[in-house]
């Protein structure tokens, strides 16, 4: 059982690579308004926050390390949050475009997918009539045809290149199989504890947002790892957020919100801000009786480097 007393991680995703500006008039997509809705998120009691950049003249995802440094250097001046940069970036884009930056700024902790999958929510497109940019209704269709690539190879280069530096990881893991893989490299002393492992459930291509398989997910990761020597975060693709995320917490773990995973509040309001959707699962964990982690003890129980050793440009 959980401890009633131990203190939950709130990590924020602050604007993503897949939903687009059509999708929520909301979604941060300048480098001004990713910085100023990430340190709303902070305040509100996020103590990671979890960067992706954009072109700011039309939203598009981007990969390049010039649209970073508008927007990490600021973030780290204005918050004592965690910067967790994606080394996923988007699934159309190649390894050495998703690492650019990061292998500049080294930072205390970068996301890393565990493996490879069909990652999509094309469906979405059959929606929208009127889009706001060309770019946006052939990215989303195309992912229907796109595998979001992950090899072996991929995870390797990117533990050995960014490990060495000290940066610590969130891993994705879409599936029980992604699991297996972390275990590979676990096994091997590649990776080690204390593990931050981020469950994803809900998007189409991985596991579905049952709850049962939340349980899957919890039961898999203490056989594989041993309960003491991992920390387990939920994240709730769209509508499941919300319901999957408090499960979570009583089952013992982690939470993770933002626009990223969810544009709703609620059944039909749309999030106007990163902020208020931690804002609703810190009250909904208070009511619990949890308590939320500061980034100063989240550093501490993921023993990351600290904020003086990275060089954000």
């Amino acid at each position: 059982m959980a401890k009633n007393n131990r203190k939950i991680i709130i990590s924020c995703a602050i604007t993503g690579s897949v939903h687009t500006p059509t999708m929520s008039e909301y979604l941060p997509a300048t480098p001004a308004q990713i910085v100023d809705s990430a340190v709303e998120a902070a305040e509100a009691g996020a103590a990671i926050l979890h960067i992706h950049a954009r072109k700011g003249e039309d939203g598009r995802p981007s990969g390049e390390p010039a649209d970073y440094a508008k927007i990490c250097p600021v973030l780290a001046e204005r918050t004592n949050a965690i910067i967790n940069i994606t080394t996923g970036g988007s699934s159309d884009m190649q390894i050495e475009q998703r690492l650019a930056y990061p292998l500049q700024a080294k930072p205390e902790m970068c996301s890393l997918n565990m493996g490879s999958m069909n990652f999509s929510i094309h469906p979405v497109a059959e929606k929208i009539t009127n889009w706001r940019y060309d770019w946006e209704k052939p990215k989303i269709e195309g992912m229907k045809n796109g595998v979001f690539k992950n090899t072996f190879a991929d995870i390797e280069y990117i533990l050995a290149n960014l490990g060495e530096s000290g940066t610590r990881f969130e891993l994705e893991c879409y599936d029980v199989g992604h699991l297996y893989n972390l275990a590979y490299f676990v096994d091997r002393n590649i990776i080690k504890p204390p593990i931050f492992i981020q469950a994803i459930f809900g998007i189409l291509g991985g596991l579905g947002p049952d709850p049962e398989n939340l349980f899957v997910m919890r039961s898999t990761a203490d056989r594989l790892f041993g309960r003491d020597n991992y920390h387990l975060s939920t994240l709730g693709a769209g509508r499941h957020q919300l319901s999957l995320l408090t499960m979570g917490a009583i089952l013992g773990t982690n939470v993770r919100v933002g626009l990223e995973d969810n544009l709703y509040l609620g059944p039909g309001t749309k999030a106007k801000s990163n902020a208020e959707q931690v804002r609703k699962i810190r009250r909904i964990l208070e009511e619990l009786s949890f308590e939320i982690a500061t980034p100063t003890e989240v550093r501490e129980m993921l023993q990351l480097k600290g904020p003086e050793n990275v060089h954000f440009v």
